[in-house]
């Protein structure tokens, strides 16, 4: 066994391990440990990964597992938040009050856990949509653990539409394979690479309807307006480690699925229309974002809105192509991971403290929170674009990229809508901050583990934002070589 396939095999491990000691001993502390213990592993495991991804594709299990570095930049981004997650998820999820059911959301916390990472190394494009499918059947529950009726409601509809979404993408994986077989034969193995070797002969109609069905079914996934009606309520009746995974860990394993099947029909005759329709629907979430986040009550829906805005972010970085796009859109993925991992945390915080979900019963958070709540108030800075955070680098990446390319009027929507959310999304946490009389706060405990990685996601965001890794830069233009042809 190869280097690589070991590290691939302790990854995949790691979480099943912890899947099956929850279950079969039922300890809460030894599940919470144990998981956090598998999150620690890989998180360690994506670095060399990474690393070795460099040296080229490749491929194991008779071809079905491949580690390329499109998907090893995923599988970072994933274990960075699973990671964070999981000390966050030991100071909240005992608050709940649920000791004998902590063992059964470790297990599918994990179990979520490992599902995404199968999404990243599936070499087969068939195959992939299973592991998909299958973080939806797990995190479904995970969105309702909480069992009140709201909880319910929101995991049939996440479950009902975001199924619907993939059934659109099995459709277009089917038409896919359809035109592939007119030049590999009637039976073949429907890697990527077989894909991208066949698209530029394939019938570009049938391409073309594949391409949007595919984008339309993993866009469902990724909560690209319109198919996002889902993601707000899920995100808002999770508990906050659920929040923080669907959001900075489980959007990325549906736009790896979009970037894939883009950087399989970047070069052919449909090239430029899937582009545009890339585009479209990240203006339209930014649209969408803008218009509810002005008007929001909710403090989780507001977070859930700030994440159609960033997908929408990442899809006009992949639309406008070119290596700034393809770099600016990865580095967002990274940042958007870090950022709104805070923002769910430092939103769990609050909900717990102040006994409540709405805005406006939430005041006084710097005199209540003076540490955790500035964070808060500084990643609410940062995940809105402003200088000196992460997210404001990556998108002015994607800005040059826009500008430079046959794309100026989604550039110039995207600047306006940037500064209406930049406008909204701040003033909600003005008046959260700095308006009315300070409520008093329920005293609750566990707050080592719930702050500390506040601090773990704060800092790199400020570290990212004022230096932009030569390293990283090699790999996001290296990605873009080779999944998107370098430059358009």
């Amino acid at each position: 066994m190869t280097i690589p396939a070991l590290l691939l095999l302790i990854m995949l491990a790691a979480p099943t391990v912890t899947v099956i000691l929850s279950l079969a001993l039922r300890y809460p502390r030894l599940a919470e440990y144990s998981n956090l213990a598998a999150a620690i592993i890989n998180f360690i495991l994506s670095f060399p990964l990474l690393v070795l991804a460099l040296r080229g594709p490749m491929v194991f299990a008779h071809g079905y597992v491949l580690l390329d570095l499109l998907g090893a930049w995923v599988i970072l981004c994933v274990t960075i938040v699973y990671l964070l997650s999981s000390i966050y998820a030991i100071g909240y999820m005992r608050l709940l009050d649920e000791e004998e059911r902590l063992p059964l959301f470790y297990a599918l916390f994990s179990g979520f856990a490992l599902t995404m990472l199968l999404a990243c190394v599936m070499n087969s494009a068939g195959v992939y949509w299973i592991a998909i499918e299958l973080t939806t059947l797990v995190s479904t529950f995970l969105v309702r653990f909480e069992r009140a009726a709201e909880g319910t409601e929101a995991a049939w509809k996440y479950i009902m539409v975001v199924s619907a979404g993939l059934a659109l993408a099995l459709l277009g994986t089917s038409f896919f394979y359809w035109g592939g077989s007119s030049v590999l034969g009637q039976t073949y193995a429907m890697t990527w690479a077989n894909l991208l070797h066949c698209a530029p002969s394939v019938y570009p109609p049938l391409e073309l309807v594949a391409f949007l069905l595919v984008l339309v079914g993993y866009g469902t996934k990724a909560g690209l307006a319109p198919m996002h009606t889902w993601l707000p309520d899920a995100h808002s009746e999770s508990p906050a480690p659920v929040s923080a995974m669907l959001s900075g860990a489980l959007l990325n394993t549906a736009i790896l699925g979009i970037a894939r099947y883009l950087g399989v029909v970047n070069k052919t005759a449909i090239g430029y229309m899937a582009h545009l329709a890339v585009v479209c629907f990240g203006i339209f979430s930014f649209v969408i974002a803008a218009l509810f986040i002005v008007r929001q009550r909710g403090v989780k829906r507001l977070m859930a809105y700030s994440s159609v805005e960033h997908i929408g972010v990442q899809a006009l970085g992949l639309g406008f192509g070119g290596v700034y796009g393809v770099a600016g859109a990865l580095y967002h993925m990274l940042n958007h991971s870090l950022n709104k991992s805070l923002m769910f945390f430092g939103a769990g915080n609050a909900m717990r403290a102040y006994g409540t979900k709405e805005i406006p019963e939430i005041r006084g958070v710097l005199k209540t929170f003076p540490v955790t709540g500035t964070l808060w108030l500084l990643g609410a800075v940062g995940i809105a674009g402003a200088p000196p955070f992460a997210l404001f680098l990556s998108e002015f990446t994607i800005l040059r990229a826009g500008i430079a390319g046959p794309y100026r009027w989604a550039a110039l929507l995207f600047i306006i809508f940037l500064i209406v959310i930049f406008i909204g999304f701040l003033s909600h946490f003005r008046d959260m901050c700095f308006a009315g009389d300070v409520t008093p706060a329920v005293h609750i405990s566990g707050m080592f583990w719930r702050s500390l990685p506040m601090w773990l996601t704060f800092a790199p965001l400020l570290i990212l934002g004022l230096w932009w890794p030569h390293e990283l830069w090699s790999i996001f233009t290296e990605i873009s070589a080779t999944m998107f042809g370098g430059s358009r």
